[in-house]
């Protein structure tokens, strides 16, 4: 499935608010896969990185996700490079919590003092003066959450943050920080081969709560010859990564997927999954195979 060069397929994919008032197209880019090997240092072709993100803001992408921890600080820098001035309607949402010790390395660090430092950190990187959405990494299970939570909500208050989201959590966890203070967003690992967090979504879904997933088009098993996303391939003329974002963007009118890619082909392939429209048997064959 080609993309046309004329069209923006990220605007395709449906809007989302995230927070109730900052308004994405569904279909992002995730920024880690610019860095270097191990998400560490330098990207082997800078120059294809800065043209992977302004590529995704031509095709429509108006979210993309980075963290503090990717290179580190080397995804928020390419941003900056790349695309500020910022577009009016680009919305840039970065993580904070990890600390990273090598290539491959990571480790949660939740003190309050290491996250408002990593949050002005990423403000100073990226050229902001809000961040729209900043999301807690990890939680560190050696700091109170109600600690770390505590301190994104006072950079909130003080204007640095517009909205909190969480990474790699329960639905106990989120209702546990919700108590604390509210909350934007969640990002979880979920794909079609990878539903484990599956009540995670469904607690979004009932919330209005963003579910962002990463590594979102793992396709497994399900992508053989003869298998099912073979099948609807074919039927279509798209590829399985594209059937596995439009299957999520078809699963959950809060999903907001962020595959990440540092090569503009890949990049493009990925976001023509924006006009990929599956059938009622089609979603629900691939719900059923997986």
């Amino acid at each position: 499935m080609a993309t046309d060069i004329g069209k923006q397929p990220a605007k395709a994919s449906g809007t989302y608010r995230i927070g109730g008032d900052v308004t994405v197209n569904r279909l992002g880019y995730g920024a880690m896969q610019i860095t270097g090997p191990g998400v560490w240092g330098d990207p082997k072709d800078p120059a294809e990185a800065l043209r992977v993100l302004r590529r995704a803001v031509e095709l429509g992408v108006t979210f993309i996700d980075t963290a503090d921890s990717y290179g580190p600080f080397v995804s928020e820098l390419l941003i900056r490079e790349a695309l500020h001035p910022y577009a009016d309607d680009l919305v840039i949402a970065t993580k904070g919590g990890f600390t990273r010790g090598g290539p491959g390395v990571w480790r949660a660090v939740g003190r309050p003092e290491y996250l408002r430092q990593q949050c002005e950190l990423s403000l100073r990187h990226l050229g902001l003066d809000s961040i729209p959405l900043y999301q807690l990494h990890r939680i560190d299970s050696q700091v109170p959450l109600a600690d770390q939570l505590g301190e994104l909500a006072l950079l909130r208050q003080e204007g640095k943050i517009r909205h909190i989201g969480l990474s790699e959590v329960s639905v106990a966890q989120i209702e546990e920080s919700r108590s604390i203070t509210s909350i934007a967003s969640v990002q979880n690992l979920y794909n079609l081969a990878n539903r484990g967090a599956e009540d995670v979504l469904e607690y979004c879904e009932s919330n209005d709560l963003a579910f962002i997933p990463w590594y979102p088009i793992a396709t497994g098993e399900l992508a053989r010859p003869g298998g099912p996303l073979d099948a609807i391939s074919n039927a279509h003329g798209a590829t399985p990564a594209q059937l596995a974002l439009a299957w999520l963007l078809r699963r959950s009118p809060v999903m907001l997927p962020i595959p990440g890619t540092s090569s503009v082909a890949h990049l493009e392939e990925n976001v023509a999954a924006g006009d990929v429209r599956l059938t009622d048997d089609e979603f629900e064959a691939l719900s059923e195979a997986s």
